[in-house]
């Protein structure tokens, strides 16, 4: 079961989804810390976001991060243009306008 329920709390994705609530409030550092990924081993971070790569392309695209949340919930919002934009900008470090493998970790340690 690669669910995220299996690597986080019902109590980690509930604060994380609390944390971003109204439009444009998504902050992709504070919702990591409190669904607590950022004291996650490497391995556990890797599997997140294995789940994240709904293709299985081994880069998590714009239209990927822009269902983010809907990972963590069912009822959860989609992300808006401007908060993908800004979440694709910190993850993606080559500027191919998605998030590779590498990137992954640097989102997660900064």
């Amino acid at each position: 079961d690669m669910a995220l329920s299996s690597i986080l709390t019902e109590a980690e994705i509930a604060a994380g989804l609390q944390s971003c609530q109204a439009a444009d409030s998504f902050d992709y550092k504070t919702f990591l810390v409190k669904v607590g990924l950022n004291s996650k081993s490497k391995d556990q971070v890797a599997k997140v976001f294995g789940i994240l790569d709904q293709d299985r392309s081994g880069f998590i695209e714009e239209e990927e991060l822009k269902l983010f949340l809907k990972n963590f919930s069912a009822s959860a919002r989609a992300l808006t243009d401007a908060e993908t934009k800004a979440f694709l900008a910190a993850g993606d470090s080559d500027g191919d306008g998605k998030i590779g493998v590498d990137g992954k970790t640097a989102l997660i340690k900064t």
